[in-house]
């Protein structure tokens, strides 16, 4: 049941997120009653309960993208439903913004305060939105973030030990023979290791050795036909 919740999620995440914001400019911008205010936290209480919930899941799956062309980690679900649940209280500061200031009573306090709460949701929903996190390239494993990015050409990987099932790691060490061919942009939040916090890391790590191992086959990365290859390859990692 979790694991069909987080499938739908990430397939339609673009959907709820619309229409979470939808429902919190709508608030924003014309509040309404005190019951639609509490229904509102009620909500965003529910979605960051359940983001912790589907934080546990760790799909061993990739999403093929040819228009990139990669095979990219799926967009976490918990992510989804975290970045609903800073919907409401957003909502709330962006009101209270354009109420003090409407009425010429806002201070400095409440400025510095709302709108640091809005650049996180905008963070958390940006996030979301792209779905950002480890992708295969022909060209490399890259991970991305919100503020970085890190590209790890193949010629400068050695095969990963792949983690046991029980090994319910957040990150997957990656092991790199040429420092001097990585590439990093913005704020990498990591210079040697992958999060694996949105793809299981044993199936991860399985698919990064093999494309270590064959270097023919890097070049169809991103392709439909090269998945299902992938998959053929890997049986028991999905």
């Amino acid at each position: 049941m979790i694991d069909k919740l987080s499938a739908a999620t990430v397939r339609h995440r673009h959907v709820l997120l619309a229409l979470g914001l939808v429902l919190a400019c709508v608030n924003a911008v014309a509040p309404g009653s005190t019951v639609g205010t509490r229904l509102l936290l009620l909500l965003s209480l529910a979605a960051l309960v359940l983001s912790v919930v589907l934080m546990g899941v760790r799909p061993a799956y990739f999403v093929v993208r040819p228009q990139v062309p990669a095979f990219a980690a799926p967009g976490p679900a918990w992510m989804v439903f975290f970045a609903l649940g800073y919907l409401g209280p957003a909502s709330l500061c962006l009101s209270a913004l354009m109420r003090s200031t409407r009425q010429g009573t806002l201070s400095a306090f409440d400025l510095v305060f709302n709108l640091l709460w809005l650049v996180l949701a905008a963070l958390v929903i940006t996030r979301a939105w792209r779905g950002q996190g480890v992708r295969l390239h022909p060209s490399g494993v890259r991970q991305t973030w919100a503020l970085g990015s890190l590209t790890v050409p193949w010629d400068a990987l050695v095969a990963p030990q792949i983690p046991s099932a029980a090994d319910r790691r957040q990150w997957l060490p990656m092991r790199i023979t040429d420092p001097h061919l990585v590439r990093r942009r913005g704020i990498p939040r990591s210079r040697g290791a992958l999060r694996t916090d949105t793809v299981d890391a044993a199936f991860l790590a399985a698919a990064i050795g093999h494309y270590v191992a064959h270097p023919e086959h890097r070049a169809a990365i991103g392709s439909h036909a090269e998945y299902e290859r992938l998959r053929a390859e890997l049986p028991a990692r999905g």
